[in-house]
């Protein structure tokens, strides 16, 4: 059976379990659903151990499907929905996806896709899509009964890669089946370290292919919490959800906080709020000022975290940490052991800043699928890790950053890697030699800069560059395009080739008080 849903079905069968724009699931349908997918794909010749992908905006349908999966040892894919057909196509090749499901105002992207099952959810009201399986007649054909054998399945969730290319993050297992009552114990910590209740309501408003966002709300629903979903964000609708629906916790980003505050006084007096137990924030950084204006409105309610794809949760800050050491991402998890490492991979004194490393003391670990050198050189030794951030630990143990070691951008709380976009600006025929890089931006933390020098014949003007900016969104996911281009005669390079980077980078950073 698919046990740790049955369990709350059997409760609270009328009760919601998942609330869209569309209406509304209760955790008795719930159950009846993920039993006939699960039954779904083992009729299908998916099993334990295959992977499928997922391309879909926030529904209902989309947690139908990680349950499932979850439920039935399946590894899933959940991949980004700004991603070009050829991304799509690059991760689904990649991860080895037997299936995909895909919503219908996505299905443009999977026309050209070959050697693989499609699914289309919530597809277009036209009719059936020639080549596509509807998702309710994918369900329907299939029983309702408990599944009698189930393992626990794995996301692979795929971040941008320093060279170009997505990379997959996988969970290493020694090759056998992992028993499903592992579930439980997972969700259970999850869900208490972040002071998310069984009986609350969690209101997921970001995008759930994003790592971040599904830590903070599919082991809300596996406890038992009501997940309330919105594919766009509106920070009106919000604050109404909110009270609507008495939401207990909820995960943003910075970019949130600031459209929240943006919000006319006669709609924020509005807000009550009061059923919020915990608001957590984390993926970029979130400026002083933001932050203590969303506690001077929300209370003491607003909490940080420090972590990654890689390496989940690792270092929590309360308001009261935050309060007192200003700036700080908060001490380890309890799961968790951070050292702070030097170039010559030797721990640094306390107070001393270096590279921050982490070891999970549960054994947990990751790799890069299809990536082994990656997988390497993220490590110092078997379980230590580093997401390539500077950073260093004070006198009581808590976490504070200084600088991103790798050259990452993050704008909204999304990653982006400059290789891919210089790799795509690269190709356009004005383009001789290009640099990407972050500058900062109010709202989003940072936005994506490039400098470009021009091939001879070509001149510097607003038609060429808004000509290069979309021939980069044509080739990657629109967020990644150039925000503004810089012309330059000459690049900073040595002359071995080697780019100073920073020489482009910081006139920008001078006087905002940060570096990332």
């Amino acid at each position: 059976m698919a046990r740790y849903i049955k369990a709350h079905a059997d409760l609270r069968g009328t009760d919601p379990a998942l609330i869209d724009e569309r209406g509304k699931t209760s955790w008795k349908e719930l159950n009846s659903r993920v039993n006939q997918l699960i039954a779904a794909f083992s009729a299908n010749g998916i099993h334990q151990g295959d992977t499928i992908a997922i391309f879909a905006g926030n529904c209902r349908e989309y947690f139908e499907l990680l349950t499932a999966a979850t439920h039935a040892g399946i590894i899933y894919v959940p991949v980004n929905w700004h991603f070009t057909a050829k991304e799509l196509a690059y991760v689904i090749d990649d991860a080895g996806c037997k299936q995909l499901f895909i919503e219908g105002q996505f299905i443009e992207h999977a026309t050209q896709l070959q050697n693989i099952q499609c699914i289309s959810i919530r597809q277009s009201m036209e009719g059936p899509i020639p080549g596509f399986i509807d998702y309710e007649h994918y369900l329907g054909e299939h029983s309702s009964d408990e599944p009698s054998v189930e393992y626990l399945g794995a996301s692979m969730f795929y971040t941008s890669g320093t060279t170009g290319k997505p990379k997959g993050v996988k969970t290493i297992t020694n090759g056998e089946p992992v028993p499903i009552e592992i579930l439980p114990m997972i969700a259970e910590g999850m869900t208490a370290m972040l002071t998310i209740q069984a009986s609350g309501t969690t209101l997921l408003c970001g995008p759930i292919y994003h790592s971040g966002q599904w830590a903070f709300s599919f082991p809300a629903l596996i406890i038992g919490s009501t997940v309330v979903i919105r594919h766009k964000f509106d920070p009106a609708e919000t604050l109404q959800l909110i009270d609507e629906h008495q939401v207990t916790n909820v995960h943003m980003v910075p970019t949130q906080f600031h459209r929240l505050l943006d919000l006319s006084d006669s709609i924020r007096h509005t807000f009550s709020g009061n059923s919020l137990d915990a608001v957590w924030h984390g993926a970029a950084p979130c400026g002083p000022e933001v932050k203590q204006q969303m506690i001077d409105w929300w209370g003491p309610v607003i909490n940080e975290y420090y972590g990654s794809t890689e390496g989940s949760i690792v270092a929590i800050s309360s308001t009261q940490d935050w309060l007192d050491k200003p700036g700080t991402m908060g001490k380890p998890t309890p799961t968790v052991e951070i050292k702070i490492i030097d170039d010559n991979g030797n721990e640094v004194a306390q107070g001393d800043t270096g590279d921050i490393y982490v070891r999970n003391l549960t054994g947990s670990e990751f790799e890069y699928h299809n990536e082994p050198e990656k997988t390497q050189a993220a490590h110092l030794a078997p379980g230590l890790f580093t997401f390539g951030d500077i950073g260093y630990l004070d006198e009581d143990g808590y976490l504070f950053l200084s600088d991103r070691k790798i050259d990452m951008i993050i704008s909204g709380g999304v990653n982006i890697y400059p290789a891919e976009i210089e790799t795509a600006l690269s190709t356009h025929p004005a383009v001789y030699d290009v640099a990407v890089f972050g500058i900062p931006n109010k709202e989003y933390g940072e936005e994506v800069k490039a400098a470009i020098c021009l091939m001879p014949g070509h001149d510097e003007n607003e038609t060429l560059t808004n000509d290069l900016i979309a021939h980069c969104r044509n080739l990657l996911a629109g967020y990644k395009a150039p925000k503004s281009i810089d012309y330059l005669d000459v690049m900073p390079r040595h002359e071995t080739g080697k780019l100073y980077k920073r020489l482009l980078k910081d006139p920008y950073w001078q006087g905002s008080n940060r570096k990332i």
